[in-house]
């Protein structure tokens, strides 16, 4: 299902409103509707119209979405699950087996660390973390069963940037495959296969829904064999999108451009009030030309992001304190949506990791800055120190 044609522009923002989004040919609905369906009537057994059979192995919703994902991606296929993680487990699962090893870096979602360690660990996968921005570290984490190289570029939450594509060269020349968690900068400002990635995954939950109220996930691919495997773990493990999260999150898509340029326009002005105050002693925002990654970025990347994180110089329990004195900015789990959301990741999202090599400074409090007016925001933010200060 796809309305791409040899003469249809294959810019960006066009793709992100047209890709697997052809009119209803019986009413003419200029939007698709919700296949809001557990089965379909065959045409005698194993008449399938549509090869649509059962609604966990397929369904033109989520047919649709997962054509634009691949178009936007620039890979050949997507397979679109129930969440971030589902889509990494089916991944992990159809790519490795007991006895393989796997690299990732040193600042990662905690909840994709703990699903390597707690749940492919015991299975017999090893896992080593390392700085995935030192090449030589990177080659001395690597063994002869390293399989997989992971990478979130920007990282969760400390904001490093990888170089995608030295990073692609090391992990080919190992024969691994560089998976790329692109939930932070999207397809609209990073698009990994073309910086030499094998597979791109995300949280469709974040950016791509954009408007936290819906729960996904995705793989996309050009690997014909990896992709059967794939479908196969989503067909027999079952962790699909539903109809209508498929249908939320292709409507989220279709103003993906527009609003990572404000989140990123907004998330620099934060950035910027917020590395000329002493309470904060460190900033972390790739936008900032004192980011150690800036340069890289503005190589790899078309925008810096909607994600900012700082580290208040008077440590953890002003940081606890700081993250439950916003207004504007809402105490909340995950990111990516229209509306601010601030986070203390120690106890939040990252607190599967507290203990280990990748443990988040504890001084550290993460914001996803959402569309609202900026001046707004930074306003928000000032309050807030002036409330702790108190």
């Amino acid at each position: 299902m796809s309305t791409q044609h040899d003469d249809t522009p294959q810019h960006f923002d066009t793709l992100a409103i047209h890709a697997g989004q052809e009119f209803d040919p019986t009413t003419g609905a200029i939007i698709p509707p919700i296949y809001q369906t557990s089965t379909f009537v065959q045409d005698g057994i194993g008449g399938f119209r549509g090869g649509y059979e059962y609604n966990r192995s397929g369904n033109p919703t989520r047919t649709s979405l997962e054509t634009q994902l691949a178009a936007l991606e620039g890979g050949a296929h997507a397979r679109s699950f129930s969440s971030g993680l589902a889509a990494e487990d089916a991944l992990l699962r159809a790519a490795l087996k007991p006895g393989d090893h796997i690299v990732i870096g040193n600042d990662v979602y905690g909840g994709t660390y703990r699903l390597l360690t707690r749940i492919f660990g015991p299975w017999g996968i090893e896992t080593t973390t390392a700085e995935l921005g030192d090449l030589d570290a990177v080659r001395a984490a690597m063994r002869p069963s390293t399989r997989i190289v992971w990478v979130e570029t920007p990282s969760n939450p400390l904001l490093k940037i990888t170089d995608v594509a030295a990073l692609a060269e090391l992990a080919h020349g190992a024969g691994a495959t560089l998976v790329v968690d692109n939930t932070f900068a999207t397809p609209a400002l990073q698009r990994p296969f073309e910086l030499g990635a094998d597979v791109v995954v995300h949280s469709t939950t974040k950016y791509l829904g954009g408007h936290s109220d819906v729960l996904g996930g995705a793989v996309v691919l050009r690997d014909d064999a990896l992709l059967e495997a794939v479908g196969f773990q989503q067909f027999a493990v079952g962790a699909v999108s539903a109809p209508l999260d498929a249908w939320l999150t292709t409507r989220g898509i279709k103003t993906l451009g527009v609003r990572m340029q404000r989140h990123s326009e907004n998330a620099q002005a934060v950035a910027e009030w917020a590395a000329g105050r002493a309470e904060f002693e460190a900033v972390y925002y790739p936008g900032l030309s004192s980011h150690p990654g800036h340069d890289l970025a503005a190589r790899q990347m078309t925008g810096f992001g909607g994600m900012v994180s700082v580290g208040l110089a008077a440590g953890p329990a002003a940081a606890r304190a700081y993250a439950e004195s916003t207004r504007v900015f809402q105490l909340a789990e995950s990111l990516g949506g229209v509306e601010s959301l601030i986070g203390y990741p120690p106890d939040m999202t990252h607190a599967s990791v507290r203990g280990t090599a990748l443990a988040v400074p504890e001084n550290v409090v993460r914001l996803s800055v959402g569309i609202e007016d900026a001046g707004d925001l930074v306003a928000d933010l000032e309050a807030a120190l002036g409330r702790i200060a108190r």
